[in-house]
C-alpha cells in the first residue's frame, strides 16, 4: 500500500478554503443574533461613505459596540473577528483593547469616565454577507482599525489596517513589562543598527523622529519621499532581516489574505522595497521607520508619551478597501 503524501501547498489550500467559509458563516451568524434596532445601526451599504471613514483615535463613531451586546452577541462578534485575522493578529488586537483598562488607571480617570474604555469598540457590516457578492466589515476603536472586504466569499482586502499600543511598555501594576508590539519595536531597532554608517546615512530621514505616521487616516495613501535605503543596497543578512520584519506585519492577517498580499509585494518586486528611519537609534527616545515598495507602505511611529506610545499601519497603495478589485468586478458584471 502506497504511503499517502500530503503536500504543504495542499494543506494550505484546505486551510484557506475552510477559513474562507468560516468568515462568511460567522458574519451571518453574528447578524442573526442582532435585534432589528441593532441591525439598523450596524448595517450600511457597501458604497456608503462610512466605509471609508476609518480612524484610530478615541472619537464618536457610528456602528454598534460591546455596550449594545448580550453575551451571545458579543461572542458572535468576537468569533467573526478571530476568523478574520491570524492568531497573532487576533492576540495583538484584543491585547490592545485590554490596554484601555491600564490606560484608564495611568491617566487617573474615574469609574464614570469612558474616554478610555475596552467596551467602546465598534462593529460595522457593509453590504450583505454573501458567498458571491462583495461585502465588507470593520472593527474599530482606540488604536485599532481593521477593515475587511470580501468577494466570492473570501477576504480580498484587509487594508488599511492600524494597530497601536499605549503604553508601549506597561511600567507598573500587575501587567508590568507587557509590550504588545514588542517585536515590531525590537526588530526595527535591530535592523537599523545592523546598517553601516554609509547605509544609515541613506536610510535616515531625520535625526528627529516624525511626530506621527505620515499616511494618517487618509482614504488613499501615497508613496512617501525620500524612500530610504533600497533592498539592493543591503547585504544578504540585512535583506533576510528586512523580509522577516515585513513578514511580521503581513502575518497579522488571515492566511488567505496574507498569502495574497505577499504575492502582490513579490510581483511588484522585492528589490523595489525600501527602508527608512527617523529619530533615535536606541529605545527610550522618539523613533520612526517605514517599509515601502511600489504598492506597499508600512509605518511605525513611537514618539508620544516619552516614546512609549506606538502606532503602526499597513497600506496597499494601489488597492486599500479593494477599490480596484471591486471596480473590476462591477465592470465584468455590467459587461
Amino acid at each position: 500500500m502506497k504511503k499517502l503524501i500530503i503536500f504543504p501547498l495542499f494543506i494550505s489550500l484546505i486551510f484557506a478554503q475552510a477559513q474562507k467559509k468560516e468568515v462568511l458563516t460567522n458574519a451571518q451568524s453574528f447578524l442573526s443574533t442582532l435585534t432589528p434596532e441593532l441591525k439598523s445601526k450596524a448595517l450600511f451599504s457597501l458604497d456608503d461613505a462610512e466605509r471609508f471613514n476609518w480612524n484610530f483615535v478615541p472619537i464618536q463613531r457610528k456602528g454598534i459596540t460591546f455596550y449594545d451586546f448580550t453575551p451571545k452577541q458579543r461572542d458572535a462578534a468576537m468569533t467573526l473577528l478571530k476568523s478574520s485575522l491570524s492568531e497573532q493578529g487576533y492576540q495583538k488586537a484584543t491585547a490592545i483593547v485590554n490596554l484601555e483598562n491600564i490606560l484608564k488607571v495611568v491617566e487617573n480617570r474615574g469609574a464614570d469616565d469612558h474616554y478610555r474604555d475596552p467596551m467602546n469598540y465598534h462593529f460595522w457590516v457593509f453590504g450583505t454577507p454573501d458567498e458571491k457578492k462583495p461585502w465588507a466589515w470593520r472593527f474599530e476603536g482606540h488604536h485599532v482599525s481593521l477593515n475587511f472586504t470580501l468577494l466570492n466569499g473570501e477576504i480580498v482586502s484587509s487594508t488599511p489596517s492600524f494597530l497601536g499600543s499605549n503604553p508601549g511598555i506597561v511600567k507598573e501594576g500587575s501587567s508590568k513589562g507587557m509590550e504588545v508590539l514588542k517585536q515590531e519595536t525590537d526588530m526595527g531597532f535591530a535592523f537599523v543598527n545592523s546598517l553601516s554608517v554609509t547605509q544609515r546615512s541613506t536610510a535616515l530621514l531625520s535625526e528627529t523622529a516624525l511626530p506621527e505616521i505620515v499616511s494618517g487616516n487618509n482614504r488613499k495613501a501615497v508613496l512617501l519621499t525620500p524612500a530610504g535605503l533600497g533592498f539592493k543596497e543591503m547585504n544578504k543578512d540585512q535583506q533576510t532581516s528586512l523580509l522577516k520584519l515585513l513578514d511580521l506585519y503581513v502575518k497579522n492577517y488571515a492566511f488567505g489574505f496574507s498569502k495574497k498580499l505577499m504575492e502582490k509585494i513579490t510581483k511588484a518586486g522585492i528589490d523595489n522595497l525600501h527602508f527608512a528611519w527617523a529619530g533615535s537609534l536606541q529605545p527610550g527616545a522618539g523613533h520612526y521607520y517605514r517599509i515601502q515598495g511600489p504598492m506597499l507602505l508600512i509605518e511605525y511611529d513611537n514618539t508620544q508619551n516619552n516614546a512609549n506610545h506606538v502606532h503602526t499601519t499597513i497600506r496597499d497603495l494601489n488597492d486599500d478597501f479593494a477599490e480596484d478589485i471591486l471596480r473590476e468586478h462591477y465592470a465584468k458584471e455590467h459587461k
